[in-house]
């Protein structure tokens, strides 16, 4: 018996990975994140057991993977965009190996990836950022010394900021300083779902931008000059030389 930890991707159900997919659909117990992951996602299955976990706490999720084991079957215990970004699943893998669990990690397509997809940029580009840092804002959870935003925000790299759209004022606020109020950012709101909706701006107008439309949750930033870059140098990859 094995748990599955796999990343439904972000939205869009044709974006799980042919492995995520198949043991979806195999996997007799389902353990789902319900108010991330759509249920087109679990289409085809044949579970004997489907739990949306959304409202269940650490404990009460733990004693369902335990029960599964204990009778001898698979789990899908499935998270949205890739598991081990901002998943939360290095809590449940801890208290899987202090019960001998055997665990396995199928990643999934990023929200960072969606994001830039939908955009149509390229996150690295020649000469202009060869660095992406995925990040999150600092409100119930603090972040750890040396990772606060304006810390981040010298390396002027392209940056993703998950769960801080709530906070949009103050992340310009930081950011301002480093990147210049010209520098482009975008707010995508849930990535390839049918309601996605994508906001592009600068540092400079992109909150008078947003706060018409009343986006507070499920929502990611991307900040940095590749997202409006124009003239910037080849790379070498398919140079002719």
């Amino acid at each position: 018996m094995t748990v599955f930890f796999i990343g439904a991707g972000p939205g869009d159900p044709e974006l799980i990975t042919v492995k995520g997919q198949r043991l979806v659909r195999s996997c007799p117990v389902i353990l789902y994140a319900g108010s991330l992951v759509p249920a087109a996602v679990l289409e085809g299955h044949s579970a004997v057991q489907v739990v949306n976990t959304a409202e269940l706490d650490l404990d009460q999720i733990v004693a369902l993977l335990k029960r599964a084991h204990d009778q001898g079957q698979d789990v899908a215990r499935v998270h949205s965009g890739d598991p081990s970004l901002y998943g939360a699943i290095g809590e449940q893998i801890r208290r899987l190996r202090e019960l001998a669990i055997p665990y396995e990690i199928v990643p999934g397509v990023t929200a960072t990836a969606a994001c830039a997809a939908t955009l149509g940029c390229e996150l690295t580009l020649p000469g202009i950022s060869q660095t992406l840092i995925l990040t999150r804002f600092a409100s119930k959870t603090a972040m750890p010394e040396g990772e606060e935003l304006a810390d981040l925000a010298r390396h002027r790299a392209t940056m993703a900021i998950h769960l801080g759209v709530r906070h949009l004022a103050r992340i310009v606020d930081e950011l301002r300083p480093h990147y210049g109020g010209a520098c482009p950012i975008a707010v995508v709101y849930r990535a390839t779902w049918p309601d996605e909706e994508k906001i592009t701006g600068t540092l400079d107008d992109i909150l008078s931008k947003v706060q018409p439309t009343q986006i507070e949750r499920t929502a990611l930033i991307l900040v940095g000059d590749v997202l409006a870059a124009e003239g910037f140098a080849n790379s070498t990859l398919y140079a002719k030389s």
